[in-house]
Formats: C-alpha cells, structure tokens, sequence
C-alpha cells in the first residue's frame, strides 16, 4: 500500500486520507476503518489511480454517499475512491446534465427551481447522482431508470463511453451498472419535464411530512432494507412476522416502520448484518417469500 500512497502523492492525484473511520462515510454509521481514500481532482486522475491499482492488483470501492453500503467491521485494505469533488451540475432547458458526485436530493431542489418535474421522487434519497445511477434509486413508482437518457462511464478497459438508457438494462432496484460494477459512472444526463412549481413544491412538501411521520430518520440507517416483493410491502411482511422491535446488540427493527433497520447508538456492523439476515430468515420460514436485500455488503469475504 505504501507504493500507491507513494504514487498518489507523487502524480497528485487529489486529496489523500488514511486509516479514516468508514462510520463517518455511511450512513449506518458503521464500518472498520479504510487505509486509503483518495477524492481526485478530475477525469484524468482518476484514470491514471485506476490503471496504478489494476497494474498493482490493489483492490478498489467507488464511494459514494454510503447510503446503500454496509461495510464490515474490518478495516478495508484497499483503496476507497470518492467523487465528491465531481459535483457539476448543468441544466439546460429540460436536460439536467449532473456529475457522479452530485447530491441527489440538492439536485432534486434544484430542478424544482427551475420548474422541472420528474424527479420529485428523489427529494428524500440521500445518496449522490452515480449511486443513485447505479442502483436505480426510486421511490414512489418512479426511479432513474425513467429519467436517465445516458450516462457517461469508464469501462474495465478504463475507456470512457457512453451508455444509453437502452444500454443501462434498469429494472426495479437493479441496472447494467449495477451488474457489472467494473463501470463506473462519471456523470448522468436527465431529461424532466416543464411543471407547475407551486404543485411540484406541495408535492415535495408533502412527502417530506410523511417520511418524517412514518420513517425513522432521527436514526442513522440505510432506508429500505428490502426490496418490495410483487404485489406486496416488505415492511408488511416483517410486521406480520412481530419483528419490529426485535434488536441485535445495537441494532433493532424500526418500531416506526418494519423495513428500517436502525442504528441505535452502538450497532457495530456485525449486529446490522446479523440482524437483516435474521429479519430475511424468519420472514421466509414464517411466509414462504424470499426478500431481495436492496443494500450491497462490502469488505466481508
């Protein structure tokens, strides 16, 4: 790891961190501690750390805003690349063109000041534009998959190309991007629609009333824990099985909505993992339905 502290520092990539807290960088609050991060400056430098750690066989985590990550308990030895410092945003006419690192939800206000509509959905996801890309990040019957037309990416070939919407395969939660995480996606390209801001506001606003009345957003946690099977609601099913409330060392099943799990204070990464798997378990024993996790686990083989 020293020869790419090494290179880092001596090519200036960008921003250099080590041995930082992962806790700080999810929002389970959770997570070993990571050698490496590295926040580089542009394009140009993130291919040249990339090709170093492929040449090196140093492994690598794209980081986003840690909404959808559960990172263990270990400290991830390997590098960990954030693109915070790829926040540009650009909106002409209908066409909202955001970096990788864009805050979603800043850039869900933004298009409701310029009178856009269509992402609405995304007010109340705390997770950034290549995240959000990459999972298909939705809520309220819409997601990426309806407002994406292209998406800027580096291949495994550390080739930058573009993918359109067709070429992205979204479906509920899932993406080409997602199924091949070698990609990595550099900036999105949204096409919204004129609206009415008054109506666009209220909508806004009242959603925003009514995550604050049935999640638990007073705790750290990941949102949705399971995916909603066909026809159904994950937080029914886990409800129906008399989980809520159960707990695992600091963490415990949201009394406020079944399919949060939440940390109370303490939760190390183990008990947050513990706890899904047991939630996942019961509620398939009890009902026969096999719940799709939606939060991706890393550092835990």
């Amino acid at each position: 790891m020293e020869k790419i502290i090494s290179f880092i520092k001596k090519k200036k990539i960008g921003v250099l961190k080590q041995m930082v807290s992962l806790k700080k960088y999810t929002t389970y609050k959770v997570g070993g501690n990571a050698k490496v991060m590295v926040y580089p400056k542009n394009e140009k430098k993130l291919l040249l750390l990339l090709k170093k750690l492929k040449e090196e066989n140093v492994k690598y985590k794209i980081l986003g805003y840690g909404s959808n990550l559960i990172f263990s308990d270990d400290d991830y030895d390997g590098v960990i690349i954030k693109l915070d410092l790829f926040d540009k945003v650009k909106i002409k006419d209908t066409i909202i063109t955001a970096q990788a690192g864009a805050s979603l939800v800043k850039l869900s206000y933004k298009a409701f000041k310029e009178g856009l509509t269509g992402l609405e959905f995304a007010s109340g996801i705390p997770g950034s534009v290549g995240g959000a890309v990459f999972m298909n990040a939705g809520a309220y019957n819409s997601d990426m998959g309806y407002i994406v037309s292209e998406v800027k990416v580096i291949t495994p070939e550390l080739k930058i190309k573009t993918l359109y919407n067709k070429d992205l395969n979204y479906k509920y939660r899932n993406s080409f991007l997602k199924q091949n995480p070698e990609y990595i996606c550099l900036q999105a390209k949204m096409v919204l629609r004129h609206g009415d801001k008054k109506l666009i506001k209220e909508l806004m606003e009242t959603r925003r009333q009514k995550r604050l009345l049935t999640q638990p957003l007073e705790y750290p946690s990941a949102g949705s824990v399971f995916r909603n099977p066909k026809d159904d609601f994950a937080g029914r099913l886990i409800e129906n099985c008399n989980l809520k409330g159960y707990f695992i060392g600091g963490a415990k099943v949201s009394e406020k909505h079944a399919n949060f799990i939440i940390n109370c204070g303490s939760a190390s990464a183990s008990d947050i993992k513990n706890l899904i798997d047991y939630v996942h378990d019961t509620v398939k024993n009890k009902t026969g339905v096999d719940l799709k996790i939606e939060q991706e686990f890393v550092n835990w083989e």
